[in-house]
């Protein structure tokens, strides 16, 4: 298939067309097998283009397919055998009780069972924008769709191509990559060479044949026609259409998918999966990222590190948890917190096939659970000792989880935990030590919020839990939003990852701003923020209702100076995300997590969802998913994006070099002398040098940390800079020159003698050229840096190919000279032919010398920050 794809190219059918004329008229002329040789030249020709692009191509595709199935790996809680366990969407069989909550993907079609207020978005099967509320009256659940509320267990039905989403996906063709933008870019400056390489290719066509027939009707032999006249003509045509083939650049679309292939697969090597191709180079161009704290920033891997209960706080020793409460706090206290830790929570403990228990759940509710089975507790027990009735689970805009249960004597209570400063405002009572309930006095409410602010400067994830007894008049199903009392305050430790502080410092090198965008207390994200190294002295920490309700003028002056917005709202984070956007003209990446988050997701220019704590509906929004939700692998990201960038222009420098100075030698040659000094094999072996290997060598160099030392690449700056411009021009005037001065002076100057002196000659030309364009490969690995060595003899792609054109170039010309069109060189000429190609890397640096004005794109970024879309390291 890759194979048929590659011959489906039009210039390449018109060659073969124009081979297997030349092998019918060369026989018919030169007789076998003398005759075929030219013809059978161009067919090898053709046929070593065909391979490496189908070799290419199909590389390409199986790291497609690799991304493909890394983007399917769903995984989810079921029950099975009576134990609950995590396993992927393709091992779920009928019979599995899958566990749902808010954000999961339903993995198959399947009965409700049980759950809590579990509503349904059925948008991508049904087309209805309004949710459905499951229940036993509605139980049906279908693979695909997605849990906006509530939480459930689900009988699995059908699984895999027999669901409803199976049959549906079935029936549509999967969808490729779009191009992306660098890659429409890249046609367009393709299709303008195409045209003008087109026009080259006539007028030489053109000039050549004018000047045959001319030099017949002078020798008077105009009317007198044979086939090595024909023969000739044919070889015009050829000669033209190779033209066309070399000044076609189908290497630069190639370079790129080459190019965002390549760093792909290395970005999956370092927990990134890109999910669309753009997202790899705008990120490159990324100047602001808005990022999580809870697991991006921190490790969340979380302990309850701290508690305050009855007045007084405590500081926990897991060795000691059992210890804690005993002689302070009453019997009747410490079963109240328990039944607020056991009943009021999303995780469970379940008991493995080895015997073992263990806890599935949230970093926070497995925190919270862990602590209450230390402090003496029986999940299990607890469990069955209460009914519930009702339960609101956590969301991002409640920042609170509530559950409404029946005691053993039929009495109802209902359990509340969440964001300090939400479940205090609900509060009007506190517990007392012996059990009593005492009311919640200003100078409490004061004490209180004070443990809060102290837990949230040293950097701890504050909760509150409280309950309320309920008297039985009470309508059963709404759980009450105040008269609760305070059981106690939690602080959770969620330390920062590890080389955080170094990535932030990166980015800032790199002329990237980061901001926090949390929603937990604005003390714990301060404290956290200064010690990421985010949040300066200059800088600006807000919360997101201060935020909202600031005007435009206001938000224009306060934005360029925000560093952290706590108890953030994700529509917080939507306006945020816009505003950068379109009134700073920023190119912003964000982070998200949860369901909610799916509007800045998708608003933003890069949005990046979180592999482990992300939920399916975010991961479906996502540009990129970090599978290891570490802040650094965002920093990969964009070095990565920035190297794509840096060596697409690389390649487009190379590539331009090698067309202009095939096109003018050939043209300049035909015009002047009536013969082109490079044949039909020769224009396609630089053709195969230039595109296919070309973009191998040049398009898949590594990042350097010095890509990130300098500020991103603008929106309006253009591919192809003045520093470009005066790398090819300055090249190709050098290798015009000689190529030149010996095409019409060469047998004097090298003083060639003898019947065989101008097929030596035109050898001796090809050769250099193929030479230069080497050494040119190689003075392209940088644009600016004049040092060019450096991490090349590491790149083992780059220095094969180099290796491998040297080696094919010799075969080419000391043992294929019949079917190449050369003869073999004396070890004088070979010499001569490198050092004149080894000069292009002296004259690259002469050329680096010359001072270009920078350009700076439009509009320019609010941070006074000049873009640069050169090379990361000046010399």
């Amino acid at each position: 298939m890759f194979v048929w794809d590659a011959l489906q190219d039009l210039t390449l059918i018109i060659l073969m067309v124009c081979a297997a004329a030349s092998v019918g008229v060369g026989i018919a002329t030169d007789g076998w097998p003398s005759g075929m040789y030219d013809g059978l030249g161009i067919v090898i020709c053709i046929f070593l283009v065909v391979v490496v692009t189908a070799v290419s191509d199909y590389r390409q595709s199986l790291q497609y397919e690799d991304l493909d199935k890394e983007k399917k790996k769903i995984f989810v809680q079921v029950t099975r055998d009576g134990c609950r366990q995590k396993i992927l969407i393709f091992d779920l069989v009928v019979g599995d009780v899958v566990h749902l909550s808010i954000g999961d993907q339903v993995p198959a079609d399947g009965i409700f069972i049980r759950g809590y207020s579990l509503l349904i978005d059925e948008s991508s099967l049904s087309g209805e924008s309004e949710p459905i509320n499951i229940n036993t009256e509605r139980p049906f659940l279908l693979a695909g769709t997605k849990v906006q509320d509530g939480s459930g267990n689900m009988l699995v039905t059908t699984v895999g191509m027999r669901t409803e989403w199976g049959k549906l996906m079935e029936a549509l063709s999967e969808e490729g990559q779009d191009e992306t933008p660098l890659q429409v870019k890249l046609n367009g400056v393709a299709t303008i060479i195409g045209k003008i390489g087109l026009a080259f290719a006539f007028l030489t066509f053109l000039v050549l044949t004018v000047r045959y027939l001319a030099e017949k009707a002078i020798h008077h032999e105009f009317i007198s026609w044979s086939s090595s006249d024909a023969m000739e003509i044919l070889d015009y045509f050829a000669i033209a259409v190779s033209i066309i083939v070399v000044a076609v650049p189908e290497g630069l679309p190639l370079a790129v998918t080459l190019s965002l292939a390549y760093a792909m697969k290395q970005l999956m090597n370092e927990k990134a999966l890109v999910r669309r191709l753009s997202a790899c180079e705008t990120m490159g161009s990324a100047t602001c990222i808005c990022t999580d704290k809870t697991g991006t920033l921190t490790t969340n891997h979380m302990v309850v590190d701290k508690i305050w209960i009855c007045g007084k706080g405590e500081q926990i020793n897991c060795s000691e948890y059992s210890n804690v409460f005993s002689s302070d706090v009453s019997g009747k206290v410490l079963t109240i917190l328990l039944q607020a830790i056991f009943q009021n929570t999303g995780a469970e403990v379940v008991k493995g096939k080895d015997g073992k228990n263990s806890i599935l759940g949230s970093p926070t509710e497995s925190a919270l659970l862990k602590y209450g089975l230390l402090l003496g507790g029986d999940f299990d027990a607890q469990r069955h000792e209460m009914k519930i009735i009702k339960v609101e689970p956590f969301n991002s805009i409640k920042k609170k989880m509530s559950v409404l249960v029946a005691l053993a004597d039929g009495r109802l209570r209902s359990f509340c935990k969440g964001a300090s400063e939400i479940v205090l405002g609900m509060c009007s009572r506190i517990i007392g030590s012996k059990g009593e309930l005492v009311h919640m006095s200003e100078e409490k409410l004061r004490e209180v919020t004070e443990v809060i602010n102290s837990f949230a400067c040293e950097a701890l994830r504050t909760l509150c839990l409280a309950f309320k007894d309920i008297d039985d008049a009470l309508d059963e199903n709404n759980i009450p939003d105040s008269g609760y009392t305070l059981i106690a305050v939690v602080g959770i430790k969620d330390p920062v990852r590890p080389g955080v502080k170094d990535a932030v410092q990166t980015c800032l090198a790199a002329g990237i701003t980061v901001r926090m965008v949390t929603g937990d207390n604005i003390n714990t994200a301060k404290a956290i923020a200064r010690e990421c190294g985010i949040l300066t002295a200059d800088g600006l920490a807000m919360e997101g209702p201060d935020f909202r309700n600031k005007s435009d003028e206001e938000l224009k002056q306060i934005i360029p100076r925000l560093q952290v917005m706590a108890r953030s709202l994700p529509l917080d984070k939507h306006k945020l995300v816009t505003l950068l956007r379109n009134k700073f003209e920023e190119v912003v990446a964000v982070t998200g997590d949860g369901t909610n988050d799916a509007p800045a997701l998708n608003e933003a220019d890069i949005g990046l969802a979180m592999g482990i704590a992300g939920t399916e509906v975010a991961k479906e929004s996502a540009d990129v998913i970090i599978l290891d939700d570490n802040f650094s692998t965002i920093v990969n990201v964009a070095k990565w994006g920035r190297a794509v960038y840096i060596n697409i222009q690389k390649f487009v420098q190379f590539q331009l070099t090698v067309n202009v100075v095939a096109l003018m030698l050939n043209f300049i040659s035909a015009c002047v002398s009536g013969s082109a000094p490079l044949s039909v094999i020769q224009m396609l072996w630089v053709n195969l040098i230039m595109d296919t290997l070309g973009a191998l060598a040049l398009a898949t160099e590594p990042p350097n940390d010095l890509l990130m030392k300098r500020p991103p690449v603008g929106r309006g700056v253009s591919l192809i800079t003045k520093a470009m411009w005066r790398n090819i021009i300055g090249q190709s005037i050098y290798q015009l020159a000689i190529l030149l001065v010996f095409n019409f002076d060469g047998e004097n100057l090298l003083r060639l003698e003898g019947s065989d002196a101008s097929d030596i000659l035109t050898t001796f030309i090809f050769n250099t050229f193929v030479l230069c364009q080497v050494f040119n490969e190689i003075s392209s690995r940088h644009i600016e840096k004049i040092n060019v060595l450096p991490g090349m003899f590491n790149n083992w792609t780059f220095m094969g190919i180099i290796i491998s054109t040297v080696v094919i170039q010799v075969i080419m010309v000391e043992f294929l000279g019949t079917v190449a069109s050369t003869v073999p060189l004396s070890w004088q000429l070979w010499l001569l032919s490198v050092l004149l190609g080894a000069v292009s890397i002296p004259v690259g640096t002469v050329l680096k010398i010359i001072p270009v004005e920078k350009e700076v794109p439009n509009p320019s970024h609010h941070d006074g920050y000049e873009p640069l879309p050169s090379e990361p390291d000046l010399a």
